[in-house]
């Protein structure tokens, strides 16, 4: 049967299970499903209460459809959606996908290389006005239109679809590399298992002449051609960089990076294979809070060292002079944003878990000044360190802390602790530190993906998350199998300034516009209003429509116009992998050209027509009921 939508119903008699009307639209008990099509004044409820098709007579439905497929559109059933088992798991989660590796050996580099105490200004100005307004966009979108990064654009600008494909790519090519460096530290945990650490002595057998121990009793001095034995552990029995010649040799594939790559993923794809209910009650708890106990530890032990105020006057030492170079803004800007996160589908996928209620205003205030704190602190933890290591050889510190990236960690910090006393309890505990802060950003990035793709695809995926899973965890591991070569720390770097960097930046570049401009900021401030029951202050207008994008595309052209030049240990990479870089890099974003003009060609009409029905939203309605959400066409 059909009922008209002028016929009304009290909204409280949905509590004996009969289906209400109400503002015209049909509202269904909260224990059944939320369906609404539309066939001039008529309703259809859909057949039976599993979510089968629903008749539509001109094409489109009302729920969970990214183009018209001749009337027939299985709708979502969104109570069924998964939430939070609780609001600290969610918090846990994102806190534990931003702060990651790049908090411990990045920002303390990139502070004391730029000024010291005085980069924290523009670090402040840019975590304001560009970062933190973008982390806060994010989470209003997942929240309010509860999808992940594909789908979730028919519901803001269908022609931007290209954007949630680009996030998938990119995705994947971050797990190529980024578990990979959690395989090192993987092997050095289990090479920690010993009364002496193997990096402390130059008697093992990967040792060359020049390694120099000048931690040892004997009175030895470093000369310009000395290493460490940590920097000789890391390179020659960790990478074993010396058994290839560069990029276009790599070697072959280190079999004990290869286990401990198998390890990971096996950890990870049975914390993630049940959906955000197994990740956020149990795991999370563990890899969240894990890395801020250790960071305690290790401050306090590292404050006791020897030397370690001087590591802490280098590290915060303003230089005034240095405000002034363009270069500075860049890397605050740069910093702060790969930091908190967007871009990378992950905000998306975490809050359109939340409860349409939820107070994303306060989380996104929370979690990025929780993450910004941890940049801060951790660079206490490392310059300690490095100060003591100065004292130690008797350099000053800018010689110690020359190591930037991973090297900071195998190798300076490795030393450091090697040379402690009870290294072995500390070298446990540091590496441990470092799984559980990369463990939590894969975790995120496969769901960004996995919501991502289940949303789009519920019909084909919606009941085989564990397969599919399954699936994309051998796919990353398989695409990591360039950087498990005695190489492979040189494809590391170059997907990690290449493949990631200026994409994800375009793609939130994007976004911002799609969000701001097309979808319109007033009715995203609407969105929030409904949410929370206040809407974004003029400050937050400002920073979506103008500021953030404006960050955005100042940080990317700065990158395109100075791209930066690659060298690793003495290897200087050729000219040509800045070309394949940028074709990676590339590989990503073409899928927004790709789809926009596919959308076009697709849609019916006039070009004019096209285009109009390509930048309006599919959903033009959306009603709250409780913590279940309804879509109207």
């Amino acid at each position: 049967e059909t009922e008209p939508l002028t016929s009304k119903k009290d909204v409280s008699d949905c509590s004996k299970g009969e289906d209400c009307k109400e503002n015209g639209l049909l509202v269904r008990n909260p224990k059944s499903a939320l369906r609404l099509v539309e066939d001039g004044n008529k309703v259809h409820p859909s057949q039976g209460d599993k979510g089968e098709a629903a008749q539509i007579s001109n094409g489109y439905s009302g729920v969970q459809s990214s183009v018209p497929c001749n009337g027939e559109q299985q709708l979502m059933e969104l109570e069924d959606r998964e939430t939070w088992s609780k609001k600290i798991d969610f918090l846990l989660s994102v806190i534990g996908y931003a702060v990651d590796l790049g908090n411990v050996w990045r920002f303390p580099y990139i502070c004391y290389q730029n000024g010291g105490g005085a980069f924290l200004i523009p670090y402040t100005i840019m975590a304001i006005f560009g970062g933190i307004p973008l982390f806060y966009m994010e989470l209003a979108l997942g929240q309010y239109h509860r999808n992940g990064c594909i789908s979730i654009w028919r519901k803001i600008c269908p022609i931007f679809k290209g954007i949630g494909f680009a996030i998938c790519i990119i995705d994947l090519y971050v797990a190529s590399y980024y578990n990979t460096i959690m395989a090192w530290a993987f092997y050095y945990l289990i090479s920690s298992f010993t009364a002496e650490l193997p990096w402390t002595s130059c008697t093992n057998p990967w040792n060359t002449g020049n390694c120099t121990n000048y931690f040892s009793k004997d009175n030895v001095s470093w000369s310009l051609h000395s290493i460490s034995p940590a920097e000789e552990f890391y390179t020659r029995q960790v990478l074993q960089v010396h058994r290839s010649n560069g990029l276009d040799d790599l070697g072959g594939i280190s079999w004990q990076l290869t286990l401990c790559l198998l390890l990971i993923f096996t950890i990870v794809y049975f914390s993630i294979w049940k959906g955000v209910k197994t990740s956020g009650s149990t795991v999370v708890w563990v890899t969240a809070t894990f890395p801020y106990i250790i960071l305690l530890i290790l401050l306090v032990r590292g404050a006791t060292l020897p030397g370690a105020w001087r590591g802490v006057l280098y590290y915060l030492k303003p230089d005034w002079q240095k405000l002034l170079a363009t270069e500075v803004w860049v890397d605050a800007a740069a910093q702060i944003f790969f930091s908190l996160g967007p871009g990378f589908g992950v905000l998306l996928a975490y809050a359109s878990y939340n409860k349409f209620h939820n107070n994303c205003y306060q989380d996104a205030l929370v979690t990025s000044t929780v993450n910004c704190l941890t940049s801060f602190v951790s660079g206490f933890v490392i310059f300690t360190v490095l100060g003591y290591m100065a004292e130690m050889r008797n350099e000053d510190v800018s010689e110690v802390a020359k190591d930037t990236g991973p090297s900071l960690l195998f190798i300076t910090y490795a030393e450091a602790i090697a040379n402690m006393p009870a290294s072995t309890f500390f070298a446990i505990i540091f590496f441990l530190m470092l799984l559980t802060l990369g463990l939590d950003s894969t975790f995120a990035g496969l769901e960004g993906v996995i919501t991502g793709v289940l949303d789009e695809f519920p019909h084909v995926w919606g009941k085989r998350r564990e397969l599919f899973v399954l699936g994309l965890t051998i796919v990353c591991f398989l695409g990591s199998l360039a950087t498990l070569t005695f190489g492979g720390a040189y494809v590391v770097k170059l997907f990690e300034e290449y493949a990631t960097g200026p994409a994800v930046l375009t793609v939130v570049f994007l976004e911002a516009v799609a969000v701001s401009w097309f979808y319109g900021i007033t009715q995203f401030c609407n969105d929030v209003k409904e949410m929370l029951g206040s809407a974004p202050g003029w400050y937050w207008r400002v920073c979506w429509v103008a500021i953030s994008p404006l960050f955005l595309l100042f940080v990317t052209c700065s990158f395109l116009s100075n791209p930066p030049e690659l060298r690793l240990f003495d290897y200087d990479y050729p000219y040509w992998t800045t070309v394949v870089g940028y074709c990676i890099g590339t590989s990503s974003i073409i899928f927004i050209p790709i789809y926009m003009v596919y959308r076009l060609v697709v849609t019916p009409g006039t070009l004019k027509e096209r285009i109009l029905k390509s930048i309006t939203p599919e959903t033009a309605t959306e009603i709250p009921f409780g913590d279940i959400r309804m879509n109207a066409v």
